[in-house]
């Protein structure tokens, strides 16, 4: 693939190639002699030594990261800024729950629909030049959102604020995987998900008080307000990128890329795993606000929105994920992530307050830990066409959000709550079939190459 397609050349590419995720560590079965040892880590500090990216405690790693953890806070917040404010939204323009969810589904599912051609346009201005853009219109949509005369003018307002953040995502982890180090990549986009999580509660909250005293205007017009900070600082704090090299746009090599990474049995896994995580993800926090405004609960809506505290827990658990894979391997992190999440599920459908809020936590941490292995994986499994290969996982994440949010919505409506966690009982139960596979295949390959 020419480095028009990758963002970076061939040489440097091919020299940093991290190992295929889907392999676990194994232990060698000879042991090294002196000489031997001693040339193996020679050759280690050879390639540390000529490796100029960014690691941990380098210099500019705390500002990038600072940086990309603002832009993933203000995008979540946008991005989910009317999700907490759904039934004030159904009471103001007299719509039911599955067509208020739309102005949820309409962002998430412009953003799944863009996000792979603004990546190829990343591909030739720059990570940060599209990132700035992407975030500057969405600021400035964001704060048109709160004048939306009917639901209809809301819902296309919202198309075109998640159509201009699908700039963001995969030219940030294209970005962070072509400047941090491949051992640091995992903790790097953790940072970037942490902010996702951030966004999406203050976003939340803020939305939840602002709405309860002044409506739900006031409340999206707060968070637009607080998405224009975010995009100053980052833009200020964001360091130029130094192995970026643009290219070209050339459409027959995009749709190469894009076919090679489909054609990859463990990218289009990962793809899977991020879309049925973000179906529950986003089937949950759609409908909740709905259940608790209901008996028992009979919550206020400033009380709902701090109910989101909770992703402080997904912050965590996101940030955790890198040390998660390293004492789990990546399948089994994912497996602690799927059964955090079912536990989460099912311990919801109680009627007692305490119990539901511990479910939104689990859910909400193995969320976020899934989502954070499952798009690292991504970054280091392609070497080439970095950018695409995000924009795909983000494509079809996103796509599991959208459906996430209508389909919960509507199984909230058929059978109440137990029908949204029967909605995401069934996704948890596709992630692990789809994981269980890949656990076989690796283990059949490995036999396979110790028998030639």
């Amino acid at each position: 693939m020419p480095p028009a397609s990758s963002g970076a050349t061939a040489t440097h590419a091919a020299a940093l190639t991290p190992p295929s995720p889907d392999s676990e560590p194994t232990t060698a079965n000879t042991v090294n002699t002196p000489s031997t040892a001693h040339t193996d880590r020679t050759a280690h500090t050879d390639r540390t030594a000529h490796d100029t990216r960014t690691a941990p405690g380098g210099p500019g790693f705390r500002r990038m990261s600072f940086a990309l953890f603002l832009a993933g806070m203000a995008a979540f917040a946008l991005l989910y800024s009317t999700q907490a404010l759904l039934p004030l939204i159904s009471a103001d323009f007299g719509v039911s729950a599955s067509t208020a969810s739309w102005t949820v589904s309409a962002a998430t599912g412009a953003l799944a629909l863009f996000v792979l051609p603004l990546s190829a346009l990343s591909e030739r201005y720059g990570r940060r030049t599209l990132m700035t853009a992407s975030l500057s219109v969405a600021v400035a949509v964001g704060l048109l959102v709160p004048f939306a005369p009917s639901v209809g003018v809301l819902i296309a307002l919202r198309a075109v604020q998640g159509a201009a953040l699908a700039g963001l995502p995969a030219s940030a982890m294209a970005y962070l995987a072509e400047e941090v180090r491949p051992k640091a990549l995992v903790a790097a986009i953790g940072m970037f998900v942490a902010g996702n999580s951030i966004g999406g509660m203050s976003g939340r909250i803020v939305t939840g008080w602002a709405a309860q005293a002044w409506g739900w205007r006031w409340g999206v017009a707060v968070v637009g307000l607080l998405a224009v900070a975010c995009a100053l600082a980052f833009r200020a704090l964001l360091p130029a990128p130094r192995h970026f090299t643009p290219g070209t746009l050339h459409p027959k090599s995009l749709a190469r890329t894009v076919r090679s990474h489909l054609s990859n049995p463990l990218l289009r896994r990962l793809y899977a795993i991020g879309a049925l995580f973000m179906t529950v993800f986003g089937a949950v926090y759609t409908v909740i606000g709905y259940r608790l405004t209901e008996a028992p609960f009979s919550l206020p809506q400033g009380v709902i929105g701090s109910i989101f505290l909770v992703y402080l827990v997904g912050t965590a658990s996101s940030a955790a994920a890198g040390k998660l894979v390293t004492r789990l391997g990546r399948r089994g992190a994912l497996y602690l992530a799927v059964s955090t999440t079912a536990g989460g599920l099912l311990l919801s459908l109680s009627d007692a307050l305490a119990a539901v809020l511990l479910g939104l936590v689990l859910i909400t941490a193995g969320f976020f830990a899934g989502h954070a292995v499952a798009s690292s994986s991504v970054s280091r499994t392609a070497t080439t066409g970095r950018a695409q290969a995000s924009a795909l996982y983000q494509s079809a994440y996103y796509v599991g959000s959208s459906a996430g949010g209508t389909l919960g919505a509507v199984a909230f409506h058929a059978g109440g709550w137990g029908g949204t966690v029967g909605l995401g009982v069934l996704a948890v139960l596709g992630v692990v079939t789809i994981t269980l596979y890949g656990s076989r295949a690796a283990r059949t390959e490995r036999l396979t190459a110790r028998a030639a």
